[in-house]
């Protein structure tokens, strides 16, 4: 089969073609022809840096977890899924899992659901890693209906899907960007927008929220923003975090009572730890897509497997609108 292959970790030149040997599956696991793939930052963070991530895969390496496709074939010990049965999941690039820059790859059926019956193999490949993490983090953090929520980095690869969940789930949601064409999605997808450029977090709290702070906050910028999600929460609220790489004084946090969630969604692929979780929570997303209350936002270039560099550089760039894909049946 083609594959795009890294033999040297580095730059976004590390990528070539080659001619590789078609995978055979073991019990538990299905084999996916591959239609498309999609680029997040962890991808490009292990293109990077390599061995200095403990879970990047050992080179020569097929990179990327994100995929949409069609099951070829149905290990023993699978139930739940047939042969072209259409499917999507985060199921590769990491350790020992081939990644999904290929034409063919075995998938953990843990690891997968059916894909939305209403999104394109391009938009349904957007979704897993980003759409787990916005799951997992609200689910977490107790969002219920009623509640007001706020999304850090409401027009970003997480934050875009987690306000539509937020207000799938019945939430009256609020998310930071910037004016302009951030704001505009923000808005379009549910939520209303806050120019964090603009405004003080004391301002929005007190115009959206009368200075009773927002019951969940999912922060998906972290890092110092951290502190703003504390001042921005409400007394006994919730934060969900997905970058809290850093030392942080907690005592806002203490004096508000606060519950601090942070979501790593690698951790089932990297330790073998409740992988049906996954699958669950993607069955779960299907359903949230085919109700018409998840549409993934998909960057317009497009890129196949010899382009995969391309396809890494632009994001980087940060000129990527949505989720960047690349085609590869």
């Amino acid at each position: 089969m083609k594959a795009t292959i890294v033999r040297e970790y580095g730059g976004v030149d590390a990528f070539e073609v080659a001619d590789v040997a078609k995978p055979e599956i073991k019990a538990g696991e299905v084999l996916v022809r591959v239609a498309a793939t999609s680029v997040n930052t962890v991808d490009m963070m292990i293109r990077e840096m390599g061995e200095g991530l403990p879970f990047s895969p050992k080179t020569p390496a097929i990179l990327g977890m994100d995929f949409a496709g069609t099951i070829e074939a149905v290990g023993s010990d699978v139930s739940g899924f047939a042969v072209g049965d259409e499917v999507y999941g985060c199921a590769g690039g990491l350790g020992d899992l081939q990644g999904t820059l290929a034409e063919y790859m075995p998938a953990d059926a843990k690891l997968i659901a059916h894909k939305p019956k209403n999104l394109s193999m391009r938009e349904s490949a957007a979704i897993p890693l980003a759409g787990i993490t916005a799951y997992e983090g609200l689910v977490r953090a107790n969002t219920a209906s009623g509640q007001k929520v706020l999304v850090h980095g409401g027009s970003g690869g997480v934050g875009h899907l987690a306000l539509q969940i937020a207000k799938h789930m019945g939430a009256d949601v609020y998310a930071t960007g910037r004016a302009g064409e951030q704001a505009t999605l923000m808005e379009k997808l549910g939520a209303t927008a806050i120019d964090f450029t603009s405004e003080s977090v004391e301002d929005y709290v007190a115009k959206h929220t009368q200075g009773a702070g927002f019951e969940v906050v999912y922060d998906s910028v972290g890092g110092e923003n951290l502190l703003n999600s504390m001042n921005a929460a409400a007394l006994n609220g919730h934060i969900a975090t997905t970058v809290s790489l850093l030392e942080l004084d907690l005592s806002t946090a203490h004096f508000k009572g606060l519950s601090l969630h942070v979501v790593f969604m690698l951790i089932p692929m990297i330790h073998n730890f409740k992988r049906e979780e996954h699958g669950q929570i993607l069955a779960e997303i299907a359903k949230i897509a085919e109700a018409g209350a998840l549409i993934p936002v998909v960057d317009p270039n497009t890129f196949d497997l010899s382009q995969a560099g391309d396809a890494h550089a632009h994001l980087a760039s940060g000129k990527a609108i949505g989720k960047v894909v690349i085609d590869v049946a």
